[in-house]
């Protein structure tokens, strides 16, 4: 009989203290997370120092609690995947550092995870059908790329932003407008309540290569649209401003993705980040995968945002594929896609 595989995850590459038990890469055994959102919004973002002390305080109740919930012990794990990258250098640092004492401590190997192949991997928690090749749409705070999923562990990418990432952009806008931290889930909010046809913002696309994104012109564009609306006294609609400039990052999110699953033959798009939970670029990518025949793949709210479940189900593939970490292992902040570091 065929053993099953646990894998324990640590994540805590920003503000989530996060661990997780998954059997078998696709059975989710336990997710605890603990979210420091409430800390940092008065900030109006993320303060490296507090999230790095915050884990420190959080990383091992939140172990704890995950092992508990999945009634199993450490000594049940047959890896610890942890994210060592790309990340806040100080908070990637608590969970490497605690990963590799658990491995050092028990014997267990250590499978260090990139975080973005982590946030692609999440679908497969939910779609077991979901296999590789497929093309994934990650968009979040600090990434919008757009990947070719040829295996696991195997990613070629074909677009990525310039300049700010999709999660960034609505933040800045999200500030602008008086809507709070984290700005993506308020602008979703807010546009709900707006026409998002109230404003023709640009939709920005890079010369000689089509596949890319650029999002700072957009958001220059609301700052120019609300400063000059300030000026002249006239009134602000603050619901058909995130209408309209969600509606701009929504297209373009779109339209590179189904002329990528075009051009290249592929039948099957996955969301994936934070961006990914949001309303509109659901509905979006849905009409428009439906109208071409392609499969779109989401995962559920709780495994867009950082999580360790993600960080468990991609360590499981790199443990198959037989990937071990040494114990010098450590933080990449600006890890690349694709990249083995350790």
């Amino acid at each position: 009989m065929k053993k099953d595989i646990l894998i324990l995850g640590i994540e805590t590459s920003c503000d989530e203290t996060a661990a997780a038990v998954v059997k078998n890469g696709r059975e989710v055994l336990s997710n605890i997370i603990y979210s420091q959102i409430e800390l940092h919004k008065v900030y109006g973002g993320v303060v490296p120092e507090i999230a790095s002390r915050k884990h420190i305080e959080k990383i091992n109740q939140v172990t704890s609690r995950a092992l508990e919930a999945a009634g199993v012990t450490l000594n049940d794990m047959d890896a610890v995947a942890v994210t060592y990258g790309p990340g806040l250098v100080g908070a990637l640092l608590v969970g490497v550092a605690f990963a590799k004492s658990l491995s050092f401590a028990t014997g267990i190997p250590l499978v260090g995870v990139h975080h973005i192949e982590g946030h692609i991997s999440a679908n497969y928690i939910e779609h077991k059908e979901l296999e590789p090749p497929f093309m994934s749409l990650v968009v979040s705070g600090g990434h919008t790329h757009l990947v070719n999923v040829a295996g696991y562990g195997k990613y070629e990418i074909l677009g990525r932003t310039r300049d700010d990432a999709a999660g960034e952009a609505f933040d800045k806008v999200a500030r602008a407008l008086g809507l709070g931290y984290p700005g993506g889930p308020e602008i979703d909010r807010a546009a709900r309540e707006g026409d998002p046809y109230a404003i023709e913002f640009p939709r920005a696309r890079v010369s000689g290569s089509e596949y890319d994104f650029s999002f700072s012109g957009l958001k220059s564009a609301v700052l120019n649209y609300l400063n000059s609306a300030e000026m002249k006294g006239e009134e602000i609609r603050v619901p058909d401003v995130a209408a309209s400039f969600q509606k701009a990052v929504t297209d373009v999110l779109t339209e590179h993705s189904i002329r990528a699953l075009g051009q290249r033959g592929e039948k099957r798009l996955a969301l994936a980040g934070g961006v990914a939970s949001n309303s509109a670029l659901r509905a979006s990518m849905k009409e428009a995968c439906d109208k071409e025949g392609i499969a779109l793949y989401c995962p559920s709210p709780v495994y867009c945002t950082d999580n360790a479940a993600m960080i468990a189900v991609c360590g499981y593939y790199e443990y198959m594929n037989g990937v071990r970490s040494p114990l010098t292992l450590n933080a990449v902040p600006g890890l690349k896609l694709g990249e083995r570091n350790g």
